[in-house]
């Protein structure tokens, strides 16, 4: 999976509202009703992330999630990232 171009990133964020690019990581940050909400995106995608092969950086503080996403291997951002961002979103859709 190669490192996709600042112009890359920047064009494929524009379908991606609430995303943004920061240190060199996709970044978001998910806000639900209440702790088990958030504790319930998590567990929910994590059965999707797993057959990914492709883990999120990312730290649940009550209601919030907060997710990083970066392809280690190609050295920064990815497709791979964009379309975990894009599982991660649908997810959070339905339990929001």
């Amino acid at each position: 999976m190669a490192k996709m171009s600042h112009a890359e990133i920047e064009a494929a964020l524009a379908d991606l509202p609430g995303w943004e690019a920061r240190e060199g990581k996709l970044h978001r940050e998910y806000q639900f009703a209440d702790f088990p909400h958030a504790f319930g995106f998590m567990a929910t995608a994590a059965t999707s992330i797993e057959r990914m092969n492709h883990h999120p950086e990312w730290c649940n503080v009550y209601n919030r999630v907060v997710v990083d996403l970066t392809t280690h291997d190609a050295g920064g951002i990815s497709a791979k990232d964009f379309a975990l961002a894009r599982l991660l979103d649908g997810v959070a859709q339905k339990l929001q």
